[in-house]
């Protein structure tokens, strides 16, 4: 997942104010800079692009599954859904269409992050927050979960691979609704998921391939109120990742504080291993640890 990076220390350069019925925003030269080099497969671009473009959302699918008569009713991006256990996730985009299908839409750079498993997890979770309390379980939705790679995961060289659950033995589907997609982002043929990914892969507009992509891209890249909201979102990423760093930095400090006060105590040798636990906040077996490495 792509993040602005910049420090706190970089001057403040400008090239004016960005107005549009709202106080002025002061626009960086450095977010400008970033902002030409964004593509679709940036996630922070991609969240901001596709926020408002159910259409964007419909053709993307509608290319990848071979659907053409598939019309989204609903999206969202970075959509947080909560799991059983306490863990959720926020699935990049996620849609419905009219048919009530549900899909999760995961663009992902890095191979880590494409995992099977997180795909499985994924899915689970749809399934976990499809019904509600006493509905019958034959109203679970068909699930998609797309994953939209930067390189070919899967490593057959093919546009786009769809997995459905099989029996081992025969190969027949067991048709429970659930599929998983995995797009090959480095693909470079001349279909219609070729150029799909030739547009997520695009930094200038102009040379996109799909209207309602180009569209949407021109407005975040060439226009001032486009680029000045986009300032905006970095601006603030940066602020919460400084501000993580600060808190961060804060506990690494108070760390380092009751370790250098165990090491005095044990150094004195008047309190007991609990008892320095206790004063420095430690735990015992840090403690005991801290008293190894001093020996």
């Amino acid at each position: 997942m792509v993040k602005s990076r910049h420090d706190g220390r970089r001057k403040s350069s400008t090239i004016g104010k960005a107005r549009a019925g709202r106080s002025a925003y002061v626009v960086k030269l450095e977010y400008l800079a970033e902002i030409k080099r964004f593509r679709l497969m940036d996630d922070t671009f991609m969240s901001k692009c596709l926020e408002n473009a159910p259409e964007c959302i419909e053709l993307m699918l509608r290319i990848i599954l071979g659907k053409k008569d598939l019309k989204v009713v609903k999206s969202q991006t970075e959509y947080p859904i909560k799991s059983l256990q306490g863990r959720g996730v926020r699935f990049d985009v996620f849609a419905r269409d009219s048919k009530g299908r549900e899909y999760d839409i995961e663009i992902q750079r890095a191979d880590k992050g494409a995992e099977p498993k997180r795909a499985r997890y994924n899915s689970a979770l749809m399934d976990a927050n499809a019904l509600k309390p006493g509905e019958c379980i034959g109203k679970l939705r068909d699930t998609y979960v797309i994953f939209i790679t930067e390189n070919d995961v899967m490593g057959d060289g093919q546009d786009a691979y769809s997995y459905l659950r099989t029996e081992e033995n025969s190969g027949k589907q067991l048709h429970d609704g659930t599929h998983i997609v995995y797009v090959n982002g480095a693909t470079r043929s001349a279909t219609e998921i070729g150029r799909l990914v030739h547009d997520l892969l695009c930094r200038d507009a102009a040379e996109m391939y799909f209207d309602v992509l180009k569209k949407q891209v021109s407005n975040f890249k060439n226009s001032e109120e486009g680029r000045r909201y986009m300032c905006e979102v970095m601006e603030r990423i940066e602020a919460r990742g400084e501000a993580r760093g600060e808190a961060r930095g804060k506990r690494e400090g108070k760390r380092e504080t009751m370790l250098a006060t165990a090491k005095r105590l044990l150094a004195n040798g008047k309190l007991m291993l609990r008892e320095i636990a206790e004063c420095t906040g430690l735990s015992l077996a840090q403690v005991k640890k801290l008293q190894a490495s001093m020996a």
